[in-house]
């Protein structure tokens, strides 16, 4: 599933691809991927106009067009965003093209189409699609992530992964995150110390920031991620093997010997 770092790098694509470029054609191929706007209202709204300097709130990817709509991508579990040229051979999961600049194709490209593209008027259109999103998790300050945790009983990875305390983080991530600060997935978040709190949160921040450089949550031999496919994965810091579980219905992998039991 794309996270933040996934997000980051579409958002690249798109600053690289189309920014400033006139949208010249907007090619709605499937109409399953939109959500409260028709491929004919896509196409009038956004046909004629530039894409400027995109943004991006967790997994979110704003395509801003200056004073006009703003087109809001959500990549859910399998989209992605690809630059092509509009003569090269469409993929059966390109959902939606943009011709830019005559030599250029952004497409929104989706296997499984959980998620997809909404079109917002204005700002205040964009606030409303948001308005369920906590604070990024690359912005987020160190006060108000540590004020997040103390307020929430759940357990630390529930926390961490739920998108209206905390935008950007997944599955990998936060298991990534939480190995590194040496705290067990399962410890309840208003119960971690200040120094816990604050451990957590620089880890955080240095997990996001190899992240977002590699565009990916990367599979690293020193990484977490690096080994929690393996048959019998064991820990890169400890050797020691590691274990699997599921919470929040979700695939969850720690070190028993590095993360122990805070209770």
């Amino acid at each position: 599933m794309p996270e933040l770092p996934d997000v980051e790098g579409f958002r690249k694509v798109l600053e690289s691809c189309a920014e400033g470029r006139v949208i010249q054609r907007v090619d709605v191929r499937d109409t399953g991927v939109l959500h409260g706007v028709s491929g004919r209202r896509l196409r009038d709204a956004l046909e004629g106009r530039r894409f400027t300097e995109p943004e991006r709130h967790g997994k979110w990817l704003l395509a801003r067009t200056g004073d006009g709509p703003t087109l809001m991508l959500h990549f859910g579990m399998t989209g992605r965003l690809v630059c092509a040229r509009p003569d090269d051979a469409v993929e059966a999961h390109d959902r939606v093209l943009f011709t830019v600049g005559g030599d250029r194709q952004l497409r929104y490209r989706d296997q499984r189409k959980l998620q997809g593209l909404w079109l917002a008027a204005d700002d205040s259109d964009v606030a409303r699609l948001l308005a369920d999103q906590g604070p990024d998790a690359m912005a987020v300050d160190r006060a108000e992530f540590e004020a997040a945790l103390s307020s929430h009983r759940g357990r630390v990875k529930t926390v961490l992964t739920d998108q209206s305390v905390l935008a950007g983080l997944g599955n990998l991530l936060a298991d990534e995150i939480l190995w590194r600060a040496k705290l067990r997935p399962a410890d309840r978040a208003s119960d971690l110390t200040e120094a816990e709190r604050r451990r957590l949160y620089t880890h955080m921040r240095r997990t996001l920031r190899s992240a977002v450089t590699a565009g990916c949550v990367p599979p690293r031999d020193s990484w977490l991620t690096g080994h929690r496919d393996d048959p019998a994965p064991t820990c890169p810091r400890c050797g020691g093997p590691l274990r699997r579980s599921r919470m929040s219905g979700r695939s969850t992998v720690w070190c028993p010997g590095c993360q122990p039991d805070g209770s």
